[in-house]
């Protein structure tokens, strides 16, 4: 059996003090129906049964893979489906108005931690499932699906106790979106690797479904001796666990895409439940998001799926047949194109947004109380006077995401979204060059600027200024 994973990020969790009807403006997509001619299904894209977007790494495949030599090794436990008290369940939040509950921090906390914004504070939601109910192990995973909000909330080490639900760690993720963090928002779920549990789960309904494979990606978490502590994740990741360094010994990074060639005999298997997920491994492979106490790999299913392979005790041929799966997986390290869950040849997006509006800031002229709102991704400037600024500096990176550091000598792009007429500004000041390198002077809303980033060790400083109370501010800088 998998066991708990140890070594968890304690940074984890997000700003959201009240969820409400007012994210339905905030949705990143909304679901949309389409109809896959070859299965002859319909699909709701970003919806509870299938979440996230068509073109979510989770619901592409890649066509002519490549891969890279690095194996999975031989590990204490072997190979597991889980579908029990170390996986996760889902639970849809009810579509009308509901009565709110308040998820708390844990006694001995000030609050519940959320990392996006990096503090403690227990939130309330709106709309809470009448069923949840955690993970029995001490992961305590579960995902609440609010659809009508179009996101997911994602909970780590989640209990009710003396009256009261509560959790050590909290984010959230788009249900129309990529499924995956970006390095402005990085923690969006509860694995290690950044992501929602719900990312890559098979689902109930999908165990018994008469189609020959799950139709996509999978998640997998792998032993110490499998995952590489440097680098610790690779993207579509943005996280792995804290000691990765320290405890890691192996070369497969989480974030990683791990298929079986097209040659691997699926019809050599002959459990029903395993053969599928081979399938699904020479098609669309599994993400690596976490890692597992020495299990050669685990792939996860919706506890009470009914994919339980070693309820009772453990059968021989299935564990052989699971360990060839262990030998024959293959880091995925190029393909020819990707195709989406629509069909469609999927276009890469190399250009996320690097920073985040995120505190701390600093009042430099007149007045003003400075917030996060992790919903919005926005500064929020209140009580403002006229002409407050507030500056924000980063004297080490703009983000913390390692693939995202920008890079000496490429172009770049600032762009302001405000409102109430407050304006943006970029600066980088190199050590030892006098005057800032980099200037993109004050620019309104929807105002842009290119610039060619610094050689050297940049500071970099974000400006806002304030025009009236309550403003709010998201700069976003992009690769070109």
């Amino acid at each position: 059996m998998t066991r708990n994973r140890q070594g968890r990020n304690a940074a984890w969790g997000v700003l959201l003090a009240l969820v409400s009807v007012t994210l339905l403006t905030h949705a990143e997509r909304k679901p949309s129906a389409r109809k896959d001619g070859k299965e002859g299904q319909a699909r709701q894209w970003g919806s509870f049964d299938k979440p996230f977007a068509a073109d979510s790494p989770w619901n592409s495949r890649p066509v002519d893979p490549v891969f890279g030599d690095a194996t999975i090794p031989a590990a204490k436990y072997a190979p597991a489906i889980e579908s029990g008290k170390w996986s996760t369940g889902v639970f849809q939040a009810p579509s009308g108005k509901g009565a709110p509950v308040t998820i708390h921090g844990p006694p001995d906390k000030p609050g519940l931690w959320r990392v996006d914004d990096r503090s403690f504070e227990d939130i309330v939601l709106p709309r809470w499932p009448e069923d949840v109910k955690p993970a029995s192990g001490s992961d305590g995973h579960a995902e609440v699906v609010d659809a009508a909000a179009g996101i997911v909330h994602s909970f780590w080490k989640l209990r009710f106790e003396q009256g009261k639900w509560m959790a050590d760690q909290y984010a959230w993720t788009s249900l129309g979106g990529s499924g995956w963090g970006d390095p402005a928002h990085a923690m969006q779920g509860a694995r290690a690797a950044g992501v929602s549990a719900i990312g890559g789960l098979i689902r109930t309904k999908e165990v018994n479904d008469a189609q020959p494979l799950y139709r996509h990606a999978l998640s997998m978490s792998l032993p110490t001796t499998a995952l590489a502590p440097a680098p610790a994740y690779i993207q579509p990741a943005t996280s792995a666990d804290r000691d990765a360094k320290a405890v890691n010994t192996g070369r497969i990074p989480e974030g990683a895409l791990l298929m079986l060639p097209a040659s691997f005999d699926t019809a050599a298997i002959d459990d029903a439940r395993i053969r599928k997920i081979a399938e699904t491994l020479k098609v669309y492979g599994a993400y690596v998001v976490d890692r597992n106490d020495a299990t050669g790999f685990v792939i996860y299913s919706e506890i009470d799926s009914g994919l339980e392979l070693h309820k009772h005790m453990w059968n021989s041929q299935d564990v052989a047949d699971l360990e060839k799966i262990r030998v024959a997986l293959r880091q995925v390290t190029g393909a020819r194109q990707w195709v989406d869950g629509d069909g469609k040849v999927r276009q890469q997006d190399p250009r996320p947004n690097l920073l985040s509006m995120r505190g701390p800031w600093t009042t430099t002229a007149g007045r003003a109380r400075t917030s996060f709102d992790s919903w919005s991704q926005s500064l929020v400037l209140e009580g403002a006077s006229d002409g407050a600024v507030v500056t924000k500096t980063f004297a080490d990176e703009v983000t913390e995401v390692s693939w995202a550091k920008p890079a000496p000598g490429e172009r770049y792009k600032v762009a302001c979204r405000a409102t109430g007429g407050a304006t943006c500004r970029l600066q980088a000041r190199q050590a030892g060059a006098g005057d800032n390198v980099v200037d993109s002077g004050e620019l309104a809303d929807k105002e842009t600027a290119q610039f060619t980033w610094p050689a050297g060790k940049a500071t970099v400083v974000l400006t806002t200024r304030a025009r009236s109370p309550g403003a709010t501010i998201r700069m976003l800088l992009t690769r070109q």
